[in-house]
This record gives C-alpha cells, sequence and structure tokens, in this order.
C-alpha cells in the first residue's frame, strides 16, 4: 500500500490542510521552545526536562494537522472576526491534547515507533531496559504532562477571561470523553467479539470527540460563537467523522506500508486487539480459519508469516472491500450532515471544506 492518491476534491483539501500545517509548524515550534526555555523544573532532575524533550518531540515529528485545520477553518463558518490569536491557541491546545494521546495510546498498544520515529513510550524503553515498569512509569506523566499543556496553553493565554474558560472546557471534556474512549476501547478485547455498534461506539469517543467535534467547537469559540446550539448536528458530523476515521486507520495499520504508516503493521494482532479488520476477518472466517486466527491474535511472539496468514484470510472474504466500503458510507453520512450547515447562514467555502474533507478522510485508505 502506497501514498494515497486524491481526486481533485480531496486533493484541494489535503492542499488546505498542508497551508495550515505550514502556518502552525513554526508556531508550535516556536511554542515549545519558549516553554522549555522557561519550563519550571527541580534543577537536580535530568527526568522532567527529558520528559518535555520527549513531548516536544513527538509534537513535532508530523501528523496532518488536521485537528489545527478544523479549528482554523471553523473560526470561519460564523463569518464573524475571530479573536485576536484565539485559533491559533486553540490549535495549539487540541494539537497538545492529540500528543498526550498518542503517548498513552503507544504505551496501551505497546506500539515502538510513532510518526516514523521512536513513540515515547519505546525512547523509554530503550533509555531504560533494565527499568521496564520505570519506563511505563515515565510515559504515563510524559503524557499526563502534555494533557496539562493542553489545558495551560490556554490559561496562561491573553484571551478574555470567559473566551478562555469556555475553550478550557472544550478541552478538558475532549481529554475525559477520549480517555472514557480509551477504557472501553480495552474493554472492547475482553469480548469474544464484539458487534459493530460497539466499535462504532469506541470510535466516537476515542476519536470523534477529539479529533473532531472539539476542534470545531474551539474554532466557533475562537470567532465569538456560541457552539452549544449547534451540538447535535455536530455530534452527528464528529461521530461519523470518528468512525469513518477509526475504520481507515485500523485499515491503514493493518494493511499498510509500515514505511508510509510511520507504525509497524501488526501491532494489533499481536496485541488481540479487535479492530475492524480483525473483527470482519473473524466475523467471516470457517471454523478452521478462526482457529488459525485464535492462535495467532495476542501472541507477542507471532512471526511476520502468522500475521501474513491473517492477512490472507482478511483478503480472502474480502475485509479489505468491507471496509472500503463502510469508509463511504460514513463520508456520505457526514458529508450530508454538513451540507446542512449552510441553512445556519455559515460561510459557504467553509461549510464546503468540512463537507469534503469526510472524501479526503476516506480516501486516505487508498
Amino acid at each position: 500500500m502506497s501514498a494515497p492518491r486524491y481526486t481533485p476534491t480531496a486533493q484541494a483539501v489535503q492542499d488546505r490542510i498542508t497551508s495550515y500545517a505550514d502556518t502552525f509548524g513554526p508556531l508550535l515550534r516556536s511554542y515549545l521552545i519558549q516553554l522549555g526555555e522557561a519550563f519550571d523544573h527541580p534543577a537536580e532532575s535530568a527526568f522532567t526536562p527529558n520528559a518535555l524533550s520527549l513531548v516536544s518531540d513527538l509534537a513535532l515529528a508530523g501528523g496532518k494537522r488536521q485537528r489545527a485545520a478544523f479549528v482554523y477553518e471553523a473560526a470561519r463558518l460564523p463569518g464573524t472576526e475571530a479573536v485576536a490569536g484565539a485559533a491559533d491557541i486553540g490549535a495549539l491546545a487540541i494539537e497538545l491534547l492529540q500528543t498526550a494521546l498518542l503517548i498513552h495510546d503507544d504505551l496501551v498498544d505497546n506500539s515502538s515507533t510513532r510518526r516514523g520515529i521512536r513513540s515515547t513510550f519505546g525512547s523509554y524503553t530503550a533509555q531504560m531496559p533494565a527499568h521496564p515498569q520505570y519506563a511505563m512509569g515515565m510515559t504515563v506523566m510524559a503524557g499526563d504532562l502534555a494533557s496539562y499543556l493542553a489545558a495551560d496553553v490556554i490559561a496562561a493565554s491573553d484571551l478574555p477571561a470567559d473566551l478562555a474558560l469556555a475553550m478550557t472546557r472544550v478541552i478538558l471534556r475532549a481529554g475525559k470523553e477520549t480517555y472514557c474512549g480509551q477504557m472501553i476501547d480495552l474493554e472492547r478485547d475482553f469480548t469474544a467479539l464484539p458487534d459493530l455498534a460497539f466499535l462504532d461506539t469506541v470510535s466516537d469517543y476515542k476519536s470523534g470527540r477529539y479529533s473532531i467535534i472539539a476542534p470545531i467547537q474551539l474554532g466557533l469559540l475562537a470567532a465569538g460563537h456560541d457552539p452549544a446550539p449547534h451540538h447535535d448536528t455536530l455530534h452527528r458530523y464528529s461521530r461519523a467523522v470518528g468512525i469513518l476515521g477509526q475504520i481507515r486507520d485500523d485499515y491503514i495499520s493493518f494493511f499498510g506500508d509500515p514505511k508510509v504508516t510511520g507504525k509497524p503493521d501488526s501491532v494489533d494482532a499481536r496485541a488481540g486487539r479487535l479492530s475492524y479488520p480483525l473483527r470482519e476477518a473473524l466475523a467471516a472466517a470457517t471454523i478452521r480459519e478462526k482457529h488459525h486466527m485464535r492462535t495467532v491474535l495476542g501472541r507477542t511472539d507471532a512471526t511476520d508469516a502468522d500475521i501474513d496468514m491473517v492477512r490472507d484470510i482478511a483478503y480472502t472474504h474480502g475485509v479489505d472491500e468491507t471496509l472500503r466500503t463502510m469508509m463511504g458510507q460514513r463520508a456520505q453520512q457526514a458529508r450530508d450532515e454538513a451540507a446542512t450547515w449552510h441553512l445556519l447562514g455559515w460561510d459557504p467555502d467553509a461549510v464546503g471544506f468540512f463537507a469534503e474533507s469526510t472524501l479526503w478522510g476516506a480516501e486516505r485508505a487508498s
């Protein structure tokens, strides 16, 4: 699986997200440099500045900056002038929260790489090979540090107090709901075979709440617009996009090329994680194939040949095509929801961005 080739519509979305990323990247780097220079920590401690350095490394290692782009685009929706600097602060906060969640996610998944570099957990494991419990503990604390920074960047800003409070509440709610999603994500793997509704709920809480609705809420607040009256339509949109995004990420993780994804392609299988591809493969497999899969899933010592066997079973039953169909359905669902935002009098170009970004999301799995 190579890097995606986009249709012109999806490419236009990608180009706009890239333009935001090009602007946001230096802002994030400047913030992290200033933070490092002014960071209050025990002078005797080497672990503390190292933790901040690892947080910074992951935050700056790449990523599409889709969440930051959603903040900036949502600030355009009402057609009003945004509060100076508010969208920047919202974008910094959501990307720092993303960093925190990735750090914890890699610990939970026992993933050694992220974004083409060592994950924070991988770095600590390498630094502390004789102390695995310390490596896990430091990973948790580094992730917690990034979580607090996500709220602190708002609290320490010069934004009006009422706006800062409202944005902080968005970040805290997004973090709370996402951690609930992480917990039910683990709970999923304690069932014999979760149904799709269960996986969709996981995706809503684990992905849609902080990746989609929170950035839109932050952007609307930055534009001086209360997002509360629009919660239902924003949630319908974010849920559909969140489910689409999780299916796509699971698809890429299972069927993709690690050189493109920046992550191992066998993490879910070796951890026994019942992701969308593995759930669909188990549901479609014959009794004999199920037995073969169960002898591999959850085995950390599974060989590449073992993983290939599981993948071959998935291909045999058209799981790749099934997931593509599911992604297309969710993309259309979200696109139809975004199209209703014209009725709110919101900016047509910004509405179009959110509508077409669903197609971009689906095509990233191509």
